[in-house]
């Protein structure tokens, strides 16, 4: 069973995607943060993370580039909804430069997520 690792801030969110992904057959795990993350993915490595950009403590642009540097073959999807006043598309552009795969923006349609997630775990 391939599995995935959601970092989100939003539990909501975490749950909206856990739920989603469990229903397509994957193995979920979750993070609240970049720092969580990469400490659950050392715990328990994952096929695939989902990291959101804008969250507290550790963001998902310093998580992208702490998973590069630890993790350079880790698969990572770069979420956002949020702005911190440069715009979605460039918080987006930035994630793929530091390393993220694919991107998706917020509110997504989950068979978008779906479709993202079976395309980058059968890359």
């Amino acid at each position: 069973m391939l599995s995935v690792l959601i970092v989100d801030d939003q539990v909501q969110i975490r749950q909206l995607i856990r739920d989603a992904l469990a229903g397509a057959g994957y193995h979920v795990e979750e993070a609240r943060d970049g720092k969580a993350g990469l400490e659950r993915y050392r715990e328990q490595f994952a096929d695939l993370v989902l990291m959101d950009i804008l969250m507290p403590d550790q963001d998902g642009l310093e998580a992208i580039m702490a998973f590069r540097r630890e993790f350079p073959d880790s698969r990572i999807i770069a979420m956002t909804g949020g702005t911190d006043g440069i715009g979605v598309p460039n918080l987006l552009d930035v994630a793929t430069m530091l390393g993220a795969r694919r991107t998706l923006q917020k509110p997504f349609e989950l068979q978008a997520l779906l479709d993202a997630v079976a395309a980058e775990v059968m890359s």
